[in-house]
């Protein structure tokens, strides 16, 4: 009862750093009831996209319409079979914005448009593009002001945002997946670096650079300036909540000698210089993605956002993977007329995503929160606005959620959805979940049924 109580908003200080701090017992009062405890942990949403749609008969687990206990999982996503006691498989779900209503080709543009805001978008190249209002920037709106940041925009790849990437249909249609207005895309940022320091503030003057250059050429840490603060308030914590402010610290430690790392490789390599959140990048894409999913990590641990859209890669994404031995682009590959060889190559791409999704996953379970998880706490959605890429099917959506909102979610269950269910239901269900009152969102026409299990 007399231990110090800290604010939820508690932050440690330095010279141009904000270290925002995780959840500690030291911040609910000592008399409140676990209910009180537990209802103030926060519920979070993150959107995990794979481009290029995925090899559908090796993704779908069996089960009639209704729900299934999951039990084997095909090929592709038998890679999370360790996680089926924290996941719901959906099918049946439907994009009916990314489908051509007329205006031709041009499915990919469209499919990332149109998958979070139900909108079938306005077929143009120009400034004059028209979607919809994302429900990931729905949630943002109604979070602004409650957390540092309403939403983050994170990704794996860079793409333009201007010209034409899609048969008549703009590059901000492809290349971004978050909308803040129906004209507003909002491109994700996919250099570390300036995630890092956009969650934890700059390492020295923001008006300097080359102060911050220098500061990081000599391998400082963000640490250092908030050494001071952080053991003053270490002494005055119990001992889970020490060990908890030592394992958090640690974590983002070790983020920033990784991205340290990178940067030093990439400067002798495409000789830029290491203080350039550019040259932040890893050019192996499963050390990229575990960096973003690091951060992203954090970011939720401290209610910095409660929202999140995360682009694995674009729309019509060509990436090779040599990591697993694939040169081909991703997106032409795709288009295998039914050729074996590139179908195999498709579905090892698929495998290699989920894989770093399981690094996530991994990340969120071993994260405490509260009596239960992180991930416990939240609504992971991985999946695709295309189901068979070489045909470019916008039904029947490859849809995984992790997680259990708090325990509003019943997982461990494949629903198999009558065929043509707007996904955008599966959003206003979400949006419930978060506490965000909305009636209707693009082409949605009612909330889904059968995610608590009921």
């Amino acid at each position: 009862m007399t231990q110090r109580m800290l604010s939820r908003r508690t932050v440690l200080r330095g010279l141009g750093a904000a270290v925002a701090l995780p959840f500690l017992d030291a911040m609910y009062p000592a008399f409140a009831a676990q209910a009180v405890k537990s209802a103030l942990r926060p519920t979070r949403m993150a959107f995990l996209y794979v481009p290029n749609g995925i090899v559908m008969d090796d993704w779908t687990p069996a089960g009639a319409v209704g729900a299934t206990p999951l039990s084997a999982l095909p090929r592709i996503s038998n890679h999370l079979s360790a996680y089926t006691s924290d996941l719901t498989f959906l099918s049946g779900l439907t994009s009916n914005g990314g489908r051509a209503l007329g205006d031709g080709p041009g499915d990919h543009g469209r499919a990332g448009a149109a998958y979070l805001t139900g909108v079938h978008p306005k077929k143009t190249s120009g400034k004059d593009i028209q979607a919809g209002v994302s429900m990931d920037q729905i949630a943002a709106q109604y979070f602004d002001g409650k957390t540092k940041y309403a939403s983050l925009e994170l990704g794996c790849e860079d793409g333009v945002q201007g010209g034409n990437c899609d048969n008549g249909y703009s590059c901000a249609y492809s290349n971004s997946l978050a909308w803040r207005s129906p004209s507003t895309p909002m491109p994700p940022e996919v250099r570390p670096r300036a995630v890092f320091e956009r969650l934890f503030g700059e390492l020295d003057e923001e008006k300097d650079p080359k102060r911050r250059a220098r500061a990081r050429s000599y391998q400082k840490s963000i640490l250092d300036y908030v050494l001071n603060d952080a053991q003053s308030l270490k002494a005055q914590l119990g001992g889970a909540d020490r060990q908890k402010m030592d394992e958090y610290l640690f974590a983002i430690r070790d983020i920033e000698k990784r991205i340290q790392q990178t940067e030093s490789v990439n400067a002798k390599q495409i000789s830029a210089p290491i203080g350039a959140p550019s040259n932040s990048v890893p050019t192996d894409f499963a050390e990229h993605s575990h960096l973003i999913f690091d951060l992203l990590t954090l970011a939720f641990q401290t209610d910095q956002t409660r929202v999140s859209t995360l682009l694995l890669g674009i729309e019509q994404s060509s990436r090779n993977y040599p990591e697993i031995g694939i040169t081909d682009g991703h997106h032409g590959l795709t288009h295998h007329q039914g050729n074996p060889e590139k179908i195999e190559k498709v579905r090892l791409i698929n495998e290699y995503h989920i894989k770093q999704f399981t690094y996530l996953l991994d990340k969120m379970k071993a994260t405490k929160d509260g009596e239960g998880t992180l991930l416990d706490n939240s609504m992971i959605l991985y999946g695709s606005a295309l189901a068979d890429g070489n045909a470019h099917q916008h039904n029947n959506l490859p849809t995984v959620m992790a997680g259990r909102a708090g325990g509003t979610i019943k997982p461990g269950r494949h629903l198999r959805l009558p065929d043509e269910t707007p996904i955008t239901n599966l959003y206003l269900s979400m949006l419930d979940r978060m506490g965000v009152p909305v009636d209707k969102l693009g082409d949605s026409t009612g909330r889904l049924e059968g995610l608590t299990g009921l």
